[in-house]
């Protein structure tokens, strides 16, 4: 039977658990999945325990601390100094980071390419993930942010042309966004529009009307403003749930070679997405 967990600090709300439990049973694989909470100060006297599972999932604020517990680190880990996946095959403890495989994947799902003209609200942890995989994979990228935050979005894009020299990146203040133009995507790295405050939307109407898909981080509530908005206007929409389970998905493709169909991952993302609406309020 294999052993794995999820690793940080607290996790009372996590939607790892049913995530990976019906990944893990739609391949008919014994398994536990256990959950670990601990503080900074006491991942060094748990590594042994660590260390011994199958397979690990890490969340914050362990994603850069985990990395001392690592025998080797995959590209992805390399590239963003954060592991959130540890697979110990053969003993070999080899970290990775599958949160832009779900971002890649969610948006390929969508039927969208990152190659055209994206907009990003929002550059802060998981928006500068997406603000770099957006670039590498040649955008013609536009982040808005507020004014306080544009240090933090050319620190994003000197990182960028770092990896990308021919990088084509914009930085505007989110109240003086281009809507003459057509962004091929709009997403959300913001937490405007997250439960409680769920009637906030992140842009004006003007700016969702000028953008041909839209993806939001943002899992709680189900439907964001934002995303609404979207699909009564016809387009293309996502919400964060699923790139939680294309993240997850990834970890499966690591830990024991199983994949999974499109439509089997659109079921889990509709299941846990009414866990959600259900339990989460």
């Amino acid at each position: 039977m294999g052993k794995y967990a999820l690793l940080g600090g607290s996790l009372k709300h996590t939607m790892s658990p049913p995530i990976h439990d019906r990944l893990f049973r739609l391949r008919g694989r014994e398994y536990s999945y256990e959950i670990i909470e601990l503080s900074e100060n006491d991942l060094s006297a748990n590594a042994d325990r660590l260390r011994s599972l199958d397979g690990l999932n890490i969340t914050i604020p362990h994603k850069i601390g985990i990395i001392d517990y690592c025998d080797k680190l995959a590209d992805s880990a390399k590239r963003y100094n954060s592991v959130n996946c540890i697979d110990s095959k053969a003993s070999v403890h080899t970290g990775y980071n599958t949160d832009c495989d779900g971002f890649l994947r969610t948006v390929s799902a969508m039927g969208v390419s990152l190659g055209g003209k994206v907009l990003l609200i929002g550059c802060g942890g998981v928006g500068r993930m997406m603000a770099i995989e957006s670039a590498l994979a040649g955008a013609q990228l536009t982040i808005a942010v507020l004014e306080s935050d544009i240090p933090l979005a050319q620190q994003a894009k000197a990182e960028i042309l770092s990896m990308k020299s021919d990088a084509d990146i914009n930085i505007v203040r989110n109240t003086e966004i281009d809507t003459s133009l057509t962004y091929d995507l709009l997403m959300n790295a913001c937490p405007v529009g997250m439960y409680p405050k769920s009637d906030a939307c992140p842009v004006n109407d003007d700016v969702i009307a000028a953008s041909k898909a839209v993806f939001d981080v943002i899992y709680n509530p189900r439907e964001t403003v934002l995303i609404k908005k979207a699909r009564a206007a016809g387009k293309p929409a996502s919400g964060g749930m699923a790139m939680l389970v294309w993240q997850a998905v990834s970890a499966h493709e690591i830990w024991d070679g199983d994949t999974y169909s499109d439509d089997e991952v659109a079921g889990i993302i509709t299941e846990m997405e009414e866990i959600v609406e259900r339990d989460f309020k």
